[in-house]
């Protein structure tokens, strides 16, 4: 089990994330575009910088829903391979069984 600040802090940058997605995407689409003038692009870029750093959705890290483990994580169950392997042995998980040959 992970400790519970780790898990925490990363449910923080979820909710940051998620409060200023729309800004930041205002914010990146008028520092891309070529079209508009280098002041006015250096300003949104500068904008850009100034909000919080874990309101940037590239610091949420993928953990395990069951356990928290950042680590081996499977993006289609949101579960780590330990777990899912528990689970699985358990019969938790539908038309999963051990593999044997």
């Amino acid at each position: 089990m992970a400790k519970v600040s780790s898990i925490e802090r990363n449910n923080k940058r979820k909710r940051m994330t998620a409060q200023y997605a729309e800004k930041r995407k205002k914010l990146k689409a008028i520092a891309d575009n070529e079209a508009l003038p280098m002041e006015e692009r250096f300003a949104a870029r500068l904008k850009l910088a100034a909000l919080p750093r874990n309101s940037s959705k590239v610091r949420i890290r993928n953990r395990c829903e069951v356990t928290g483990r950042p680590r081996a994580y499977y993006r289609k169950l949101k579960m780590s391979r330990i777990s899912l392997r528990d689970l699985a042995a358990m019969g938790q998980i539908p038309g999963m069984v051990k593999s044997s040959w």
